[in-house]
């Protein structure tokens, strides 16, 4: 058993241990072979020396990310700890080529889950990538990073966002508001990601001269989509001629992504899923690849994990009624 008192000089010690000490909670979490305890900027930590070497490297990575960032939210805690401090080889971080885009307020977006690494993987060997999976895996996030670093790298000249809006059948007209205000509910998911990846500024400036394009599926018709980042969310509500319509506009110099969960299907019965049916004829062809996410990569409140298990469950004994 050792000892080692590590002190806080760059930092607050409020920075680290968050209001009433709880990221500091968070952060024992990682170390159960530690006895932790903090006592003005000093961090006193007894126990194995491995995991005390381990917790020192933490410390001093919580500091240089707040000296660069200005910012160390429970987040960014959770971000450094999965990726460079809980000893597991699968989740550390290898260097910055893991992270896909510097976004807002010191956010480090990168592959967080098997799956989601995947996609990454996936990405850069395929022009046309399908990830399917269920709700909170980080399908449509992980795209719009990719396809955020790509134009940041200047592969493509824009990137195109895209969903069927299936609720209103693709005619919006009895919603209220010009065009934008009608799109936008259908949209906004998309608009989520990009806030957390892009200053809000240049944001704006980009959809202004459309660097970024974010339309419905119907407005995809007749376009040749080429030099751009391309993302399909929620394909499994696009008809089997939309999705053919869609997966035909890809220019020479494209990539493609198209996320769905193919258990969220809302297309009426007598309509199905052109996801469904790509599924089963595109696997094996040159450039296209299926990537599939599972409730080990769900990221949001344990307790969407858990619900998805329990309606895998309650699909598989045949009982309820879940839409399909």
């Amino acid at each position: 058993m050792a000892e080692k008192n590590i002190e806080l000089i760059s930092v607050e010690p409020i920075v680290i241990f968050g209001v009433n000490d709880a990221k500091l909670e968070y952060i024992r979490t990682f170390f159960p072979k530690l006895k932790i305890v903090a006592r003005g900027n000093i961090i006193k930590t007894v126990g194995d020396v491995e995991q005390i070497i381990r917790f020192e490297e933490s410390v001093d990575a919580f500091q240089q990310y707040f000296k660069r960032y200005g910012t160390l939210t429970h987040a960014n805690v959770e971000t450094i700890m999965t990726g460079s401090a809980e000893g597991s080889d699968e989740n550390k971080s290898e260097g910055p080529n893991d992270i896909l885009v510097y976004g807002n307020q010191g956010l480090l977006v990168k592959a967080r889950t098997p799956g989601q690494a995947r996609m990454v993987e996936s990405s850069t060997k395929h022009d046309m990538l399908f990830a399917i999976g269920p709700a909170g895996t980080g399908k449509t996030y992980t795209a719009v990073a990719l396809a955020v670093r790509a134009l940041r790298n200047r592969e493509v000249r824009k990137i195109v966002l895209t969903r069927p809006a299936v609720e209103a059948g693709e005619n919006l007209g009895f919603l209220p508001g010009d065009l934008k205000e009608k799109l936008d509910p259908y949209l906004q998911p998309l608009y989520d990601a990009l806030y957390d990846m892009i200053p809000a500024d240049k944001l704006k400036n980009y959809i202004e001269t459309n660097v970024i394009q974010i339309a419905p599926l119907a407005f995809m018709r007749g376009r040749t989509l080429d030099s751009a980042f391309v993302i399909l969310d929620e394909a499994q509500n696009a008809t089997e001629m939309q999705l053919k319509m869609f997966l035909t506009r890809m220019g020479p110099s494209a990539k493609f992504v198209i996320t769905g969960d193919v258990t969220q299907i809302d297309l009426p019965k007598h309509q199905p899923s052109g996801l469904l049916q790509a599924m089963k004829i595109l696997p094996g062809n040159e450039g296209i690849d299926f990537v599939y996410l599972d409730k080990q990569d769900v990221i949001r409140h344990k307790i969407v994990k858990r619900i998805i298990e329990i309606y895998d469950a309650n699909k598989a004994v045949g009982t309820g009624n879940t839409k399909q």
